[in-house]
């Protein structure tokens, strides 16, 4: 996974689970503008570091080797991250979790990825009112 990855995917997961940098830099134990350079695609973290970051943000970190035509998971758009720290997306996302009885930040985190998966089939960027029906669509599919 090359840096920018990573620094997309921290970033993803800090968001859906609705945490400042602050917050995840003290459960971390590391410095703000470290985590800050991490997500903007800069820096060379270690293992230790990205370990304390996984476990900050209730996740565990999984080393392992792919091929090198694994195709890695596309960015969450701008947009979306947005949306994902509206009170709606974090009351539906805590009613979902509740309701499939999942970790609330695992279910915000599928719940951003399967609304991204959807916005990818869109020819044009997507509003607040697109992630809204979004969000609609997945709250009616798990009724």
């Amino acid at each position: 996974m090359e840096i920018a990855e990573l620094g997309g995917v921290l970033r993803a997961r800090r968001s859906a689970a609705g945490r400042t940098i602050a917050s995840v830099a003290l459960d971390a134990g590391l410095s703000v503008p470290y985590i800050a350079n991490l997500e903007n695609g800069r820096g060379n973290p270690t293992l230790s570091a990205v370990s304390s970051l996984a476990s900050a943000l209730g996740a565990r970190l999984v080393v392992e080797l792919a091929d090198d035509d694994a195709t890695p998971a596309a960015p969450l758009p701008d947009s979306l991250l947005r949306f994902a720290k509206s009170a709606r997306f974090a009351a539906e996302s805590a009613r979902l979790a509740t309701a499939a009885n999942a970790p609330e930040t695992a279910t915000r985190e599928r719940l951003l990825h399967a609304m991204a998966g959807m916005a990818a089939l869109a020819t044009r960027p997507l509003t607040d009112i697109d992630w809204h029906r979004l969000l609609d669509a997945a709250v009616l599919m798990s009724v």
